[in-house]
């Protein structure tokens, strides 16, 4: 992950290098180019390069959180960065960690400390959901890449869907995927967690989002389901559909 974060947003971040290795078990390595910038250092490279910043900098919002939950810092929307300059007091965006001050106001963590991070940069911020999708029922989980090799090349029909945990859309289809996989007799209904695998996917399984469901034909041969209707009816009629013209 790239992303701009600087030693000069606070105490969490006061230590962080440019470079930071994935953790032993899975993580992110994370990127963090402009390190060791001030908040007025990116002001100035954004002026000195004519470089287009967001355009709630033009309304008083130096940095931004959730929309419900984020003021303008001073309240009053008096200091404002506006045509590569600022307007007003630049100081209560400027001073030592006072740039995210106005972000998730009133709103705090599970333990009680003051909300500031929307969460992608804490431990463990890639395991957002509590527990994996279809642990119960009749679809069965592919562990691997090999795995998913094997069922490609087994000359059997099937289906899978590639998934996250995470996904709001992956977690709505929770139910009617059980269902599908409880229809669908000698075809074998799978998943495969994706995100932790995106260029295996992309590459075999026509994976650019999630989720997306895939009919393994005889041959190999994978077809992936385009439509956003996501009911077990929908999907076994396209189940059904692709088998049979793979069998005329």
């Amino acid at each position: 992950m790239i992303n701009g974060r600087t030693r000069w947003q606070g105490f969490e971040r006061a230590w962080i290098d440019q470079f930071e290795n994935a953790p032993i078990g899975g993580g992110l390595a994370k990127c963090n180019p402009i390190a060791y910038w001030t908040f007025e250092d990116t002001f100035d490279y954004i002026a000195k390069h004519k470089i287009l910043a967001h355009p709630l900098h033009a309304k008083g919002y130096p940095s931004h959180g959730d929309a419900k939950d984020t003021i303008p810092i001073p309240e009053d929307g008096s200091t404002k960065f506006v045509d590569f300059k600022f307007q007003g007091d630049p100081v209560p965006w400027l001073d030592y960690a006072s740039e995210r001050k106005g972000r998730f106001v009133g709103l705090a963590n599970k333990d009680g400390s003051t909300k500031t991070e929307c969460g992608i940069h804490v431990a463990g911020a890639e395991k957002t959901f509590d527990r994996d999708l279809w642990e119960e029922g009749a679809v069965k989980n592919i562990a691997s890449t090999d795995e998913v090799l094997e069922i490609k090349n087994s000359g059997k029909e099937s289906v899978i869907v590639v998934y996250a945990p995470w996904c709001q859309f992956c977690q709505k289809m929770e139910e009617e995927y059980t269902n599908l996989a409880a229809e669908m007799g000698d075809v074998g209904v799978y998943k495969f967690r994706g995100d932790e695998e995106r260029e295996f996917v992309e590459k075999e399984l026509n994976t650019s989002s999630f989720p997306t469901v895939n009919v393994v034909k005889a041959d190999g041969t994978v077809i992936k389901y385009d439509s956003e209707e996501r009911d077990a009816a929908s999907i076994k009629a396209f189940i059904e559909s692709t088998l049979e013209k793979s069998t005329a």
